[in-house]
């Protein structure tokens, strides 16, 4: 046993240092597929000896899919918001009232201001003990299992010196690539995009599923500690030596001895800022001493020795020359603004999103009108305005939302509650005939190689495709004889097709393109109830039963199976060979021991993780949900059980039950 004891805490420290030097130095040493193995190895292990346990392991960065909600904070030390600038005029009253005021000497740090979301980090001896958003300054969320999965976050220092209590603010951040790379995703499944960076970092960090956070790959840049003991009494020379435990702290930071020093950062970072990884929208400048910052003091609002600087948002007026619309897989016709090429942070911007009807109208736009351009977050395209001073004789008509689908000339029509106009036609519009086929063949959804979707237009104008089950018909010769295509691919083709049969049910269901269905739901849909049978013939009432199943989305899952060419589909999959039920595998051990009881799990356990427990409800009948409410029938409770949810089953009469009396009820 002391020899497995070894190798766990050897792996720990390895892969602590491996993600050091990967997120935050952005200097690797070893392969992914090295760090992978070595986590891979160190999951095991802890998985089969519990008693070493450790909440500062790396493997808790993963996440678990487990979550109890958000828990508000207090914030030790109020968490403030800072005094705008945007002129240079105003950082120099600024630096001249500081002066003023001290009547001394002073220094100060200049830092970008990255645009994200901000957090207060919390270590005890070494390690992180709880993480809390803003909220209010005064109170926060505690979001402590989602930010230990960022792994430029440390979970335990490194070196030697710090306090035995402190605190660390920052910002957390979504990179641009993993920002682009979501709105992709979400753009291809026609979901609302993220407007920028900032609001999806916020929106993924109150995400109730910390595994789902952890696969968005959150970044995260610190720059300010607070405590009793700190290192120094000088504000960036603290940031330093926090760098060396192990912190991500900008290099950009510096220190300014002068206004002239202030100015000229802010004239490099203006246009430097274009090529960094993550989203900046301004400079902080704070007085670097400490006991100068007491001295100072503060505002009701906001410190005295502090200041924000806002980048002016970079804008372009260039000429609309024409409105397109395009029909996605839902048959949601989006408005796309064609531009007269502009060049914008750094990008050739010619086309812009105009969302739907109500914003066109709001702009008052005309064909030929010179408009404004914007980035929101510097990324998306946007017209932000009309110049109608430079509109003549020979400016255009007025723009407005078409009446019909731009393909097929059905009637629009605009449900209820929604902004945007959708075309009904979903049997005979080939743009959502081709979006449902591509959606099906997605990576995550039936995932077959070597078609793309230039390929489903051809086989859709060729007549080889009505909807995704002609694919499972399809010939080598057929596909061989077509243009840009061959015998090689046509092997590739079909081997990608024969191999989707074996597509687990889950992703299944998500293939099935339901509206508002994406992959976490159908995931819940397959395993609620295991077969398509059981799923078509769901009434609302069980639908709503199922974890994270609301109304809208009930409602969606039975007009798709009401509809009898759905039907007819799915009965053309399944004479396919494409998977209708969950494997025998994945059945094994599924039992009706907890026959429907809604369990949440809270603390710590010994005998079993939380997501082995979470799996031994679902297996036996049961359901897991992360918050307790009249309907929760058991707590399985472990150590260090969450005091809100232990007040609120007492106050609701819930029973708790231990880890051992769990594991007698679904024993033989």
């Amino acid at each position: 046993m002391e020899q497995i004891k070894t190798e766990i805490e050897t792996l720990r420290k390895q892969l602590d240092e491996h993600n050091y030097n990967y997120y935050v130095l952005n200097a690797p040493v070893i392969s992914d597929k090295e760090f992978d193995d070595m986590m891979a190895r160190l999951q095991k292990l802890e998985e089969e000896h519990p008693e070493y346990y450790d909440a500062g392991s790396p493997t808790q960065r993963v996440g678990s899919d487990i979550s109890d909600g958000f828990v508000q904070v207090e914030h030790r030390y109020p968490m403030l918001s800072l005094g705008n600038t945007y002129t240079e005029g105003e950082v120099k009253a600024f630096y001249e009232r500081v002066a003023a005021l001290l009547a001394e000497p002073f220094a100060i740090t200049a830092e970008l201001k990255f645009d994200g979301t901000s957090i207060s980090l919390t270590y005890e001896n070494g390690l992180l003990v709880r993480a809390v958003t803003r909220g209010d300054g005064t109170r926060g969320d505690d979001v402590t299992a989602n930010v230990k999965t960022i792994r430029s976050i440390p979970l335990k220092l490194r070196g030697s010196g710090y306090p035995s209590y402190f605190e660390m603010r920052g910002e957390v951040l979504m990179p641009w690539s993993v920002f682009e790379k979501l709105n992709r995703e979400r753009e291809e499944q026609e979901e609302p995009l993220f407007a920028n960076p900032r609001n999806a970092a916020s929106g993924t960090l109150k995400l109730q599923n910390p595994a789902a956070v952890a696969a968005r790959g959150l970044d995260a840049y610190l720059y300010y500690m607070l405590g009793e003991n700190l290192p120094t009494g000088n504000h960036y020379e603290n940031m330093q030596i926090a760098r060396g435990w192990g912190f991500k702290i900008s290099e950009a930071m510096r220190q300014c001895h002068t206004l002239d020093d202030m100015m000229r950062y802010i004239a490099y970072w203006d246009d430097a800022r274009k090529n960094l990884p993550v989203a900046t929208d301004g400079i902080v400048f704070k007085v670097s001493s400490l006991s100068q910052q007491r001295q100072l003091g503060y505002t009701a609002k906001s410190p005295r020795w502090a200041i924000a600087y806002k980048f002016q948002a970079e804008r372009a007026l260039t000429r609309l020359d024409s409105v397109s619309f395009q029909v996605g897989r839902t048959g949601a016709v989006t408005p796309v603004a064609n531009l007269v090429p502009v060049q914008l942070s750094g990008t050739t911007v010619k086309r812009a999103s105009l969302h739907n009807a109500d914003i066109i109208e709001g702009l008052d736009l005309h064909i030929g009108d010179m408009v404004y351009v914007e980035k929101g977050g510097e990324i998306i395209p946007k017209i932000t305005g009309v110049d109608k001073t430079a509109r003549t004789s020979q400016t255009g008509e007025k723009v407005r939302f078409i009446k019909e689908c731009p393909v097929c000339g059905t009637p629009l029509v605009r449900y209820e509650g929604e902004a945007a106009h959708y075309c009904p036609n979903d049997t005979g519009c080939p743009p959502q005939i081709t979006g449902k086929i591509e959606h099906f063949i997605s990576r995550k959804a039936m995932d077959i190689d070597g078609i793309g979707s230039e390929t489903v237009e051809l086989f859709y104008r060729k007549g080889l495709l009505g909807d995704a089950s002609d694919l499972y018909k399809l010939q080598p010769g057929q596909i061989a004889s077509l243009e840009r295509l061959g015998d090689k691919s046509a092997t590739n083709i079909i081997a990608g097709i024969k191999a989707s049969l074996q597509v687990p049910f889950e992703r299944v269901v998500y293939a099935l393109g339901i509206r508002f269905v994406g992959e976490t739901v159908a995931k819940k849909l397959a395993f609620a109830f295991k077969n398509i049978e059981a799923l078509v013939n769901a009434t609302e009432e069980e639908l709503l039963g199922v974890d994270e199943i609301g109304e809208k989305i009930a409602s969606s899952v039975m007009a798709y199976f009401a509809e009898e060419r759905n039907m007819d589909f799915i009965r053309r999959l399944k004479e396919a060979g494409v998977q209708m039920s969950l494997s025998e595998e994945r059945l094994q051990g599924v039992k009706d021991r907890l026959h429907g009881a809604i369990i949440v799990i809270s603390g710590t356990f010994s005998k079993h993780s939380r997501d082995e427990y979470k799996a031994m409800i679902e297996n036996f009948g049961g359901k897991n949900t992360g918050s307790v409410s009249a309907k929760t029938d058991y707590i399985l409770a472990g150590e260090n059980m969450g005091p809100a949810k232990l007040e609120k089953a007492n106050k609701l009469g819930v029973k708790i039950i231990s880890e051992d009396d769990f594991l007698n009820m679904i024993s033989d």
